[in-house]
């Protein structure tokens, strides 16, 4: 039997609207289709973004991946979800596994791809690139990323603001993506730079409760909502929406 082709899709970032017409067209034809949640619930807005695409035949299943630094812990869960999926792909079944944004950027996809390919490393695998948060969310404020010879450094939040410290004095703009947590911390570290007051907070881009948050400096005395990202800049500014 020809096993099943695996799709890794970036379905955006949250707005129904910033998916890619080629996503649209793959999710339209598979048989099934995966998306990660957190083991504390089964939610994914992945799944919600990708549900009009699906014909009413196509199961969702939904993968629980537990938020631990527990390395040991995180391979069984890689492990044992890219068997779920080798499982259906070894059927004949074509299968995409969904994420929000991009499938190669910060994604659950990225950890599961490299459980997949050294399992089965027979399987064929088709990623396709989406939309970032930290795209739409500088079209969302109609500031340019980055400029002429400028630099961009993309950072993950999750552990706050001290990675941005490593790198300031050479960072021209930059974007923390998974800020929620430790932002308090990383608009510390923004103010340490100088950079806090060139610097917008984002929070559910897209999404019915938006929030544009022009002084970061709250999140020092109030942690935000779990889908924020910061984009700061140290030359320029940012346009009035």
């Amino acid at each position: 039997m020809t096993q099943g082709i695996l799709y890794g899709i970036g379905v955006g970032p949250g707005d129904p609207d910033f998916i890619t017409l080629k996503a649209v067209s793959i999710l339209s034809r598979v048989d099934m289709v995966f998306a990660a949640s957190s083991a504390k619930n089964s939610h994914s807005q992945a799944a919600e973004i990708a549900k009009s695409h699906l014909k009413a035949s196509v199961p969702i299943q939904i993968l629980p991946f537990p938020m631990t630094r527990n390395k040991q812990a995180m391979e069984t869960v890689w492990q044992d979800n890219a068997g779920t999926v080798i499982e259906v792909l070894e059927q004949g079944k074509n299968a995409a596994f969904i994420t929000l944004g991009d499938c190669m950027t910060y994604s659950t996809y990225g950890y599961l791809l490299k459980s997949i390919r050294k399992l089965a490393p027979h399987i064929e695998i088709c990623s396709i690139p989406g939309i970032t948060s930290y795209q739409a969310a500088a079209a969302r404020i109609n500031t340019p990323l980055v400029e002429g010879e400028e630099s961009m450094t993309l950072l993950s939040g999750v552990m706050g603001g001290d990675k941005f410290r490593e790198i300031s004095d050479h960072a021209d703009n930059v974007v923390f993506l998974k800020a929620y947590k430790n932002a308090g911390d990383i608009a510390k570290a923004l103010d340490e730079a100088g950079m806090a007051e060139n610097s917008v907070g984002i929070v559910k881009c897209g999404l019915e409760d938006e929030q544009i948050v022009r002084n970061v400096n709250v999140f020092q005395e109030k942690k935000p909502d779990y889908w924020t990202l910061i984009i700061s800049k140290k030359s320029g500014h940012f346009i009035e929406s």
